[in-house]
């Protein structure tokens, strides 16, 4: 299945990362930089997938779990854990946006004929999420368009953490939270 027109035109270069045992892929473009896994500040009452902001060169980062977005379990902080620093489209306005990754593997190039449309049926994954199935090497390639993952509602959350961020002290000691938060723990947590 060709890849739609407007789509994908020319070879792309393109950071792979993974979350659980899938390699997705961002278009270099929107990649700020690729950090080590740092510690991350609690926002009150933030969305499950933000697990909050970090702190990069004085500016506030929100940062999202994309395992949680996806539906997945909580991203583990592991040697390999990165954090991929994005720029995303809010509005018609950029925003900067840091994005667990359970590893980040390399840059590759892809050539349009290498990448296909996403199947309509069978796929883990919602497919507005997905510009395309790019195939290297006998593997498949998930190619994400990052500024479709999340809605303009949640994005708007986002921003507001990332505009509240700086009345947040990125110096204070924080708690680990539970790896799955209950109602319970959620009530005691003052959430």
């Amino acid at each position: 299945m060709p890849l739609k027109e407007t789509a994908l035109a020319d070879t792309g270069q393109y950071l792979t990362f993974k979350i659980g045992d899938e390699v997705f892929a961002l278009e270099v473009s929107q990649v700020r930089e690729v950090l080590d896994m740092s510690r991350i500040t609690r926002v009150p009452r933030a969305p499950d997938f933000m697990r909050g902001v970090i702190n990069v060169r004085g500016s506030v980062v929100p940062v999202v779990d994309l395992r949680l977005k996806f539906g997945l379990t909580q991203t583990e902080n592991t040697v390999d854990t990165r954090i991929v620093v994005m720029e995303i489209s809010l509005d018609g306005e950029s925003a900067v946006l840091g994005a667990l990754a359970d590893s980040v593997d390399e840059v590759i190039e892809l050539a349009p004929a290498h990448i296909e449309n996403p199947p309509r049926i069978g796929m883990r994954w919602r497919t507005e999420f997905i510009k395309g199935i790019g195939k290297r090497d006998d593997k498949f390639i998930i190619i994400l368009d990052i500024d479709r993952v999340f809605s303009t509602d949640e994005l708007a959350l986002v921003a507001d953490a990332e505009a509240t961020g700086a009345e947040i002290d990125l110096d204070a000691p924080i708690e680990s939270p539970p790896l799955h938060e209950t109602a319970e723990t959620a009530e005691m947590a003052g959430g």
